[in-house]
């Protein structure tokens, strides 16, 4: 059969994809992560899939790493992996429900990532009715952590890379239709300063102030940004004080940093660390934990030649894609620093992740799933 002639059916994959976008599952919410991780499992386990769970240790949800009949067992095959988590609180699809707008579906979590999670699962599933198994085998991976940084996941995903050929991010397509082939690395610290508590109107003198302090330290961190060079320093959170009329004896502030090349990465977080250790007020100390970490995505030869193989897989079923660097960061740089091949953005193309406006085109399920699963299918004559 002509891979471009595969039935699949937007309205049924739609209607697939619900229940996956019902099931809320902030990252901090560990068994609602779980609860999303059992819909995944139960699908893929109906699919002829091996399941092995992989239990969260630091307090977020399971690992979910799922084997499917394909392919000669032994052999290093194709990775296929997203995440599960999403950035939307408990209550956001009660605000938001799942709604569709002409060509456009609504609801958090549809676009970054479960979207691409069940893209990718549908093509599979749908090699499967028709008789197509991939001659390598094929392991889809679900994680739980990736939106801070996948402080647990990076571990599983790094192993599972290192068994694999190939990888395949199910991470949504780009506004434009491209899939991504670079990304920026980053790195998410706190910091915590401590100053000395008194009362701001009868001891104000004898008060240290760990607010202007956090205060004089945001001002040098944002001054580490350099555009030119890709470099980003942001303080995306702030909090402190006892009262409004105490000197304030704490706070504290978490830092994104960004970054293109790799070796950017050292110096700029050095430069964090001057800032961090330096008393701009008299009497302050602080401190800096690094809490997450994710590496660029970086393409060498043998990843462009997957995402050729992407390219004309697209071609052939009947639109065009090309490569996009995007400043996000995602799981793809832990694969792609280990070595592997990888590609980055093959699900459905859509916008505004993290927004209550996130949304997916729907006209973009079908072509999308189909090129992924004439890729998939093209690996092992392409000798990838």
């Amino acid at each position: 059969m002509d891979i471009a002639a595969l039935p699949f059916d937007a309205d049924a994959m739609l209607a697939g994809l619900r229940p996956w976008v019902e099931c809320e599952s902030p990252t901090f919410e560990a068994a609602r992560v779980n609860a999303m991780m059992d819909i995944a499992a139960r699908e893929c386990a109906l699919s002829g899939a091996t399941i092995e769970r992989i239990a969260g240790r630091m307090g977020f949800g399971d690992c979910v790493r799922a084997k499917f009949p394909f392919g000669h067992g032994g052999k290093p095959g194709i990775l296929i992996m997203g995440h599960l988590d999403t950035v939307h609180p408990v209550g956001t699809l009660h605000a938001l429900p799942l709604r569709r707008d002409g060509e456009r579906c609504y609801g958090p979590g549809i676009y970054d990532m479960k979207g691409g999670n069940f893209l990718a699962l549908e093509a599979l599933r749908m090699l499967q009715r028709q008789g197509l198994a991939p001659a390598l085998p094929v392991t889809f991976l679900f994680t739980s952590d990736e939106e801070i940084g996948s402080p647990e996941g990076r571990a599983v995903i790094e192993a599972e890379a290192r068994r694999a050929r190939v990888v395949f991010n199910s991470e949504p397509g780009r506004v434009s239709g491209n899939v991504v082939t670079g990304r920026k690395g980053g790195v998410f610290s706190a910091f915590r300063v401590t100053g000395k508590a008194a009362h701001s109107g009868g001891n104000y003198t004898e008060g240290i102030s760990a607010i202007e302090e956090l205060a004089r330290k945001v001002q040098a961190l944002h001054a580490i940004t350099d555009l030119e060079r890709g470099i980003t320093v942001n303080v995306g959170l702030v909090s402190g004080g006892q009262s409004v009329n105490t000197v304030a004896p704490w706070a504290e502030g978490q830092i994104d940093l960004r970054y293109v090349d790799p070796p950017d990465r050292d110096d700029a977080m050095a430069r964090i660390s001057a800032v961090i250790e330096r008393s701009y007020v008299p009497g302050t100390r602080a401190e800096l934990t690094i809490r997450g970490e994710f590496l660029p995505l970086v393409q060498t030869p043998t990843a462009q030649r997957l995402f050729n193989i992407y390219v004309q897989s697209a071609a052939d079923t009947g639109f065009k894609t090309e490569g996009e660097f995007t400043g996000g960061c995602a799981d793809s740089g832990f694969t792609a620093g280990v070595g592997t091949p990888t590609i980055c953005a093959v699900g459905p193309v859509g916008g505004k992740a993290h927004s209550p406006d996130e949304f997916l085109r729907i006209d973009s399920l079908v072509p999308r799933a189909q090129a992924c699963a004439r890729a998939i299918l093209r690996l092992e004559q392409a000798g990838l």
